[in-house]
């Protein structure tokens, strides 16, 4: 144990840095109560007099602690808070980043990848607002429109360019889906404490699919105090639904005029010519050429969901690969009809299918592929069989999330979009999809 001098001293400087970083009352409140009582490894144990007061510091002051304890150097690089007769402490941040985590952020879903039009335009200036000055426009912003139009891409838009700007703020991102796990888990567990700091010890909230609160009491109380924390703070808050809030069944009015007392922004289908503009831009991102009379051949008919407009390309382009043909207009007919329309073959193919062909072609046992595994071709495999179940099948994110484990659907769109882009990088990956295919096509 480290000596009671040497705590103090490290305290002292600790502490001093802390108080000019915090308003008086914070400090004398929670912080100078705070007593040093041992150093375990490089982590300073610290006693709270209470578990509220140990709460209160570990949602609002833990970065402000944690920043003075790198900027002072003295030897010790974290803390722990402990509380006498609390079961819900000691805390640490080991501890609570293996309980909680944050869904992946899509790199590749940028302002600048995002193709806007008349039903667009709006909620894309909105978005842009908010990442640009977090906490001062429009708090919440709230998203609406069917699945499929790009709300959760304006989500990671708005992540990456926050990321960009304000390095030193912390963005998270998760699905209410997500929330809500979490959220039964720190019960189970007896760990609330650790799930408020986790979710309000943040300066911008992204939650997907806010709608999915609906029915849940206990989970909506827990969200209205979490609102009101960062709301009171200045901190951004983006939501996203696929209904206004005025339409989200059984949400307690309270939630409902909170989320409607910022900026709520659909986003309407896209146009014909929105949709070319969409194919062309995901076409050149795929370095493919393509006239103007086949991305409009494909933008006709396509239904709302950009996803289907890019699943059409996708059976285009695999067309020309497969036949090694220019994509033409015929070409184009041809590779829809065959996947979507006249073919039996086409017709045959179903989820068993697709999953059977990865099983076969990587040598993997099914309840291996759809289980928890995290072996490095296990992952590969179970990735590229999420690509084709959306390329092949136009299933929707959550459906395949439900055949491959119960994942959850941004998991699933990470898999889709890592190997949808490895596959125009990467020979050896292209070749192993346009196999599988070829299994598939031939079951």
């Amino acid at each position: 144990m480290a000596e009671h001098s040497q705590l103090q001293f490290i305290w002292k400087q600790i502490s001093e840095r802390v108080q000019s970083v915090i308003s008086p009352i914070s400090y004398d409140t929670y912080i100078k109560t705070l007593e040093p009582i041992d150093i375990v490894g490089r982590t300073l144990v610290l006693k709270a007099e209470t578990s509220l007061g140990a709460n209160t510091i570990m949602v609002k002051h833990v970065d402000k602690i944690r920043d003075a304890i790198v900027k002072c150097d003295l030897g010790v690089k974290d803390f722990r808070l402990v509380v006498d007769g609390s079961d819900e402490y000691p805390l640490n941040f080991e501890e609570e980043e293996d309980l909680f985590t944050a869904s992946p952020i899509n790199k590749d879903f940028t302002f600048d990848s995002f193709v806007t039009g008349s039903g667009s335009k709006f909620v894309y200036a909105a978005a842009k607002a908010v990442a640009e000055a977090p906490g001062e426009t429009f708090n919440p912003l709230f998203i609406y429109g069917e699945s499929g139009l790009g709300k959760t891409h304006l989500m990671h838009a708005i992540a990456n360019e926050v990321a960009k700007k304000f390095p030193d703020k912390k963005v998270l991102y998760t699905t209410c889906e997500n929330f809500l796990n979490e959220f039964i888990n720190s019960i189970a567990q007896r760990s609330s404490a650790k799930f408020r700091m986790h979710y309000r010890n943040v300066d911008v909230l992204m939650i997907d699919d806010i709608q999915f609160l609906k029915n849940k009491t206990q989970v909506q109380e827990e969200f209205f105090h979490t609102f009101n924390e960062l709301s009171s703070q200045r901190k951004q808050i983006v939501l996203t639904s696929d209904r206004p809030p005025k339409e989200i069944a059984t949400l307690e009015e309270r939630l409902r005029t909170r989320f409607e007392g910022g900026m709520i922004a659909d986003i309407q289908p896209p146009d014909l010519e929105t949709k070319i503009a969409i194919l062309k831009k995901k076409a050149t991102d795929k370095k493919y050429i393509i006239s103007d009379e086949v991305l409009e051949f494909l933008a006709k008919n396509s239904g709302h969901d950009v996803r289907n407009l890019e699943g059409r390309l996708n059976r285009v382009i695999f067309a020309s690969k497969l036949h090694e043909e220019a994509i033409t207009l015929d070409l184009a007919r041809k590779a829809l009809n065959e996947s979507i329309d006249d073919s039996t073959e086409q017709e045959d193919i179903t989820s068993e299918k697709i999953i059977s062909a990865v099983c076969t072609y990587f040598k993997q046992k099914r309840e291996d592929l759809i289980g928890k595994g995290k072996k490095a071709d296990l992952v590969k495999a179970r990735q590229i069989c999420a690509f084709l179940l959306c390329d092949m099948l136009s299933m929707p994110l959550v459906a395949v999330g439900n055949l491959l484990g119960g994942r959850d659907h941004t998991t699933i769109m990470y898999a889709r979009d890592k190997m949808e882009k490895l596959s125009s990088l990467n020979d050896r990956v292209a070749k192993e999809i346009d196999d599988i295919k070829n299994i598939i096509l031939k079951q």
